[in-house]
C-alpha cells in the first residue's frame, strides 16, 4: 500500500500546487502570471520526485505509468492500482481547489487555443520530451540519482513555459481529468486522455532504438 499512497499523496500535491497556482491566477486576474505557474509546476514535480521517488517510482501521471510497463520497467498487473491512486489524488485535489475558490470556472483546466489537431500534435510532442527524460533519468519502477528530479521537474517547467499558452501543458490525463470532473468542462479532453498516453509510447519506441540493451528491460 505505501507504493499506492505515495501515488495518491504525490499526484494530489502535483494537481493542488500546479492546477491551484493557475485557479488563484484565474480569480484574482493575473497575479501568479503565466511564469509563475510554470515555475510552480517544475518545482511540484521536481518536490514529489524527491519525496516518494524511492518509494513508488514517482510517476504521478496514467501516461508514465503505462509508458514504464510497455517498457517492461514496471509489471503490468500494477497500472491499474497505479492509475486509480493517481486519479484519487488528483480528483481530491481538485475538490479542495473548488471549496477554496467556487468562483472559478475552470480549476486549472487544459482547454487547447488551438484546433484540436493541433493541439493532439502538441500534447503528443510535449509528453514525447517528457518520457524521453524520465525513461533515461530513471531505473525501473524508482526515480534515483540526485539529477532525476532536477532533469525532470527542469522538463515540466520548460514546457510548460513555452506550450502552456496554447494547450496549458497537460502531459497527463489525470491532471486533465480531476479539474474537468469538477469544474464540468469536458470540451476537448479527449485529446488530454489520448495524445500523452501515445506520446508516452513512442518515446519508449525511440529508447529502444537508441538504447536498446538498457532501456527496456524486465522489472
Amino acid at each position: 500500500m505505501r507504493k499506492y499512497i505515495s501515488e495518491c499523496i504525490g499526484t494530489f500535491s502535483l494537481i493542488f500546487c500546479g492546477t491551484g497556482a493557475m485557479t488563484i491566477n484565474e480569480v484574482t486576474g493575473g497575479d501568479v502570471s503565466h511564469v509563475g505557474i510554470a515555475i510552480t509546476w517544475g518545482l511540484i514535480v521536481m518536490a514529489m520526485i524527491y519525496a516518494f521517488g524511492e518509494i513508488s517510482g514517482a510517476h504521478f501521471n496514467p501516461a508514465v505509468t503505462i509508458a514504464f510497463a510497455y517498457a517492461k520497467k514496471f509489471e503490468w498487473k500494477e497500472v491499474p492500482k497505479y492509475i486509480m491512486a493517481q486519479c484519487i489524488g488528483a480528483i481530491c485535489a481538485s475538490s479542495v481547489l473548488l471549496f477554496l475558490f467556487p468562483t472559478s470556472e475552470f480549476l486549472g483546466g487544459t482547454l487547447p487555443v488551438l484546433d484540436d489537431l493541433r493541439a493532439f500534435v502538441l500534447e503528443l510532442l510535449l509528453t514525447y520530451f517528457l518520457m524521453v527524460v524520465i525513461i533515461n533519468v530513471s531505473s525501473g519502477s524508482k526515480e534515483t540519482g540526485t539529477m532525476a528530479g532536477i532533469a525532470i521537474g527542469g522538463v515540466v517547467l520548460l514546457e510548460a513555459m513555452f506550450a502552456g499558452p496554447m494547450t496549458n501543458a497537460s502531459m497527463n490525463p489525470a491532471r486533465s481529468f480531476a479539474p474537468a470532473l469538477l469544474s464540468g468542462h469536458w470540451e476537448h479532453q479527449w485529446l488530454y486522455f489520448t495524445a500523452p498516453i501515445i506520446g508516452a509510447l513512442l518515446a519508449v519506441l525511440t529508447c529502444k532504438l537508441v538504447k536498446h540493451d538498457n532501456c527496456c528491460t524486465e522489472c
